[in-house]
């Protein structure tokens, strides 16, 4: 089925003869991304997932990420943008619908390879990014309400692990949810071009130089908080264990070329709770919710691994606003 795909698109876009066989790419945990090498140039090919285009805002939220795509590469920021097929950016054959790269030859790096450098550059980047559209307006984020309870229940019969996983942890969700959709109440008006997936995994790295990848997700959204995240992740949090040099090194950076920081960072802490979010859907993929029987697994471990993330998150706290409070620039 996906090599069909795949041969239609070289074919229906001329892109040359296949000289080897796609070849699946690490790194997206939603869409599908294959290598095409053909006769006349190297591309990256990514299928979007059909359930997420089954969404009914999808299409708007693509277009809007779109126009913003733009706006970076008119603005000079280094990212791998879609390329434009007659006269357009999202092509479908089939009824998948799809996004062509041009070939870099980079890499993603992994969590241990990331040093303070990376941090640094990739701080400033992110202040470059957010100065370019930046607006007085309301931070609007729709409150995390999930039945928790629901899931733990339906868990209980399909997948005892996560059952007990979600059942022990129960009031640390909850309580999470809680005070953070108080939290965001407080968040400063401030809004700007935000990426809202820039870890480590969607920049391709060629020496010291980098580009940004993955823009399907651009939208204009709480730079304060975009800010407070990427420095978690591109810091140790995605192994459960933050570098709390590279962690201020970020926000540093990201300050001193120009990015706005936040006068209560508690706020900040407690409102950072799109982990919940993405453990509901993973939830709902483990469960066979919404998504094709290959996602089933990838979404089992992707709840073990969130959960880790919930209860580090949790348990880190006090060294967090230490680091935080402590930066001057």
């Amino acid at each position: 089925m996906v090599s069909d795909i795949l041969n239609q698109i070289c074919q229906r876009y001329d892109l040359g003869t296949l000289e080897s066989e796609p070849a699946p790419l690490k790194g997206g945990f939603m869409h599908k991304m294959y290598s095409l090498f053909t006769e006349k140039g190297k591309y990256a090919v990514k299928l979007l997932n059909p359930y997420v285009m089954q969404r009914e805002t999808a299409m708007e939220n693509y277009r809007m990420a779109e126009s913003l795509e733009r706006k970076l590469e008119e603005n000079n920021i280094p990212i791998l943008p879609a390329m434009i097929l007659g006269g357009k950016k999202m092509q479908q054959t089939d009824g998948q619908f799809f996004y062509l790269f041009k070939w870099y030859d980079g890499k993603a790096l992994k969590s241990e390879e990331i040093q303070k450098y990376h941090c640094e550059k990739i701080g400033a980047l992110l202040a470059q990014i957010h100065k370019i559209d930046r607006k007085e307006a309301p931070y609007n984020k729709d409150k995390i309400s999930v039945d928790w309870d629901s899931y733990i229940k339906q868990l209980e019969h399909k997948n005892r692990e996560l059952h007990h996983l979600l059942r022990d942890n129960r009031t640390l969700l909850y309580e999470s949810q809680a005070i953070g959709n108080e939290a965001m109440k407080k968040i400063p008006s401030v809004i700007s071009i935000c990426h809202n997936d820039m870890d480590s995994k969607n920049v391709l790295w060629s020496g010291n130089d980098c580009l940004i990848i993955d823009l399907e997700c651009l939208s204009y959204s709480s730079p304060i908080m975009e800010s407070y995240e990427l420095a978690l992740c591109w810091s140790g949090y995605e192994k459960c264990s933050i570098d709390f040099e590279m962690f201020g090194s970020f926000i540093y950076s990201y300050a001193k070329a120009g990015g706005e920081l936040p006068s209560d960072w508690e706020t900040v802490y407690n409102s950072n709770q799109g982990r919940l979010e993405w453990l509901e859907y993973n939830v709902k993929r483990s469960l066979g919710i919404e998504c094709s029987e290959d996602e089933i697994e990838m979404g089992i471990s992707e709840v073990k691994d969130t959960m880790a993330h919930v209860i580090y998150y949790h348990e880190a706290k006090t060294d967090m606003l230490n680091c935080l409070r402590q930066i001057a620039y």
